[in-house]
């Protein structure tokens, strides 16, 4: 059995290729949209996910300094930011540990800079906030997420659940 343990490290690029520099980043925290309902035939309210959709998703990466890597993430422009990582994986039957890789993609346009504080000898906590309206995680060469707003794509673990909203849209 293989038990995940920790992220070893990663790196963050911009477009895939150009080296961002050193952050620490808080990856998207996906929320469905709800609606509440209620009515004959219901024994109180239930808050019932819209399929597929998702309420604003926000990246935040934490500099930890004030560089021009990290400040031109602030144009009022879309980007893509490409996370590679190396995952320790404990193997419970040989004892040894398997490294996996694991990639993040997300696509947004910067909403916040916040450009941190000057005091000696620390960090200065530089944030940027992407407003996110895509994310793909692959994990070991596997898809296992992707969430696409302007193109309907919600798939999770190979399922795309807005497949037939796609169809019945005509698109």
């Amino acid at each position: 059995m293989n038990i995940p343990e920790k992220l070893i490290n990663f790196r963050a690029y911009e477009n895939g290729d150009d080296l961002l520099g050193v952050a620490d980043i808080n990856l998207p925290s996906l929320q469905a949209m709800t609606e509440t309902i209620k009515g004959a035939g219901l024994a109180g309210e239930i808050n019932s996910p819209v399929l597929g959709h998702y309420s604003s998703i926000e990246t935040q990466l934490t500099w930890r300094s004030v560089y021009k890597n990290n400040l031109k993430l602030a144009a009022p422009k879309g980007l893509t930011l490409d996370l590679r990582g190396a995952v320790q994986v404990k193997d419970s039957e040989s004892g040894n540990f398997v490294v996996l890789p694991v990639k993040v993609v997300v696509r947004g346009v910067p909403k916040n800079l916040e450009l941190g504080k000057f005091d000696v000898g620390v960090a200065t906590g530089t944030t940027t906030t992407l407003e996110v309206d895509y994310i793909k995680v692959t994990v070991d060469g596997s898809d296992v997420l992707e969430l696409d707003k302007y193109n309907y794509i919600c798939k999770i673990d190979g399922t795309d659940y807005l497949s037939e909203v796609r169809e019945a849209l005509g698109l």
